[in-house]
């Protein structure tokens, strides 16, 4: 299958790139030249597409046009970590508009899009949402996101949350953050997360494209159990100890209470998917951690 990585050089189009080119014609893009690691699976360069402005619909057209994919895989997002993604004019172009705008080119060609949504459409003040319960977002990104989400045939739209390793230079997210410390972290003991690993939702995207042909829509995908923000960074910090790396000591905090926790029950009696555990999400991440630490995949 030929597959295009839009954001091939952000947390998960990273991830995306070096899992589906085991298995598909995969190409990717990214915001400059030689954003990629060396990695298994790793892409030769005329599968690396630079110089595309999200925001150029001739831009992408031709892309599309150049590269005739069957599946489009949209990874490019402003987060909410980054100031752009709490300002309202550059996170309504991507967030927002881009979504919507690739989808109707892609459906104009017949070619299925998956887009990747997250847990931040609610405010956290309930959790276990499901697809069928009202959004309610508290902030820019979160506004822009769910407005950005697109459900028309042939287009997909997961909702999630991901943790993981990104590129040098990019890092921005929860895991890199911890990474980054040492001495004392605070852990949240009130914020309630089920997001998924970025090995984990790549493996999960390669089984989509391949098993589930006709899925289209929105659908949750998420972790089969809650977890605490806190208890997160302890159980990561554990691994990484008995492995021999030092990690800083997480402290309990309780802070505002926030409960984003997605339930996916109709993801899993749709596909027959369930995640796997945390024990076992965070055991693999501990492993490419130090993988990355020894000169693997990930980060060069």
């Amino acid at each position: 299958m030929r597959v295009l990585v839009l954001g091939g050089d952000g947390m998960l189009g990273h991830e995306l790139a070096g899992t589906l080119a085991d298995h598909h014609d995969v190409a990717v893009t990214v915001r400059g030249a030689g954003r990629l690691p060396a990695a298994p699976g790793a892409l030769p360069g005329d599968r690396i597409v630079t110089g595309i402005d999200a925001r150029c619909h001739d831009d992408v057209a031709d892309l599309l046009d150049r590269f005739r994919p069957d599946a489009v895989l949209n990874a490019i997002g402003l987060v909410k970590q980054r100031s752009e993604g709490q300002t309202a004019l550059p996170a309504v172009e991507i967030n927002t508009i881009f979504p919507h705008r690739l989808a109707r080119l892609c459906r104009i060609a017949n070619i299925r899009l998956v887009h990747v949504s997250t847990d931040c459409v609610f405010s956290g003040r309930r959790g276990r949402y499901t697809e069928d319960d009202q959004p309610d977002p508290v902030d820019v990104y979160g506004m822009s996101k769910l407005l950005g989400e697109v459900r028309e045939a042939p287009a997909l739209t997961l909702r999630t949350s991901i943790i993981g390793l990104e590129l040098a230079g990019r890092a921005s997210g929860l895991v890199e953050w911890f990474l980054g410390r040492s001495g004392q972290v605070s852990g949240y003991q009130r914020a309630v997360y089920t997001g998924l690993t970025t090995m984990e939702i790549a493996r999960l995207l390669d089984r989509i494209l391949t098993k589930h042909e006709d899925l289209t829509g929105l659908w949750h995908v998420a972790a089969p159990e809650p977890i605490t923000k806190f208890d997160l960074l302890v159980r990561l910090s554990e691994r990484l100890r008995a492995a021999g790396r030092p990690a800083a000591e997480v402290v309990a905090i309780d802070g505002p209470p926030c409960d984003r926790s997605l339930l996916a029950d109709r993801f899993a009696a749709a596909t027959g998917y369930t995640a796997p555990g945390w024990d076992s999400m965070l055991d693999e991440l501990a492993e490419r951690i130090m993988l990355r630490d020894h000169g693997g995949r990930s980060d060069d």
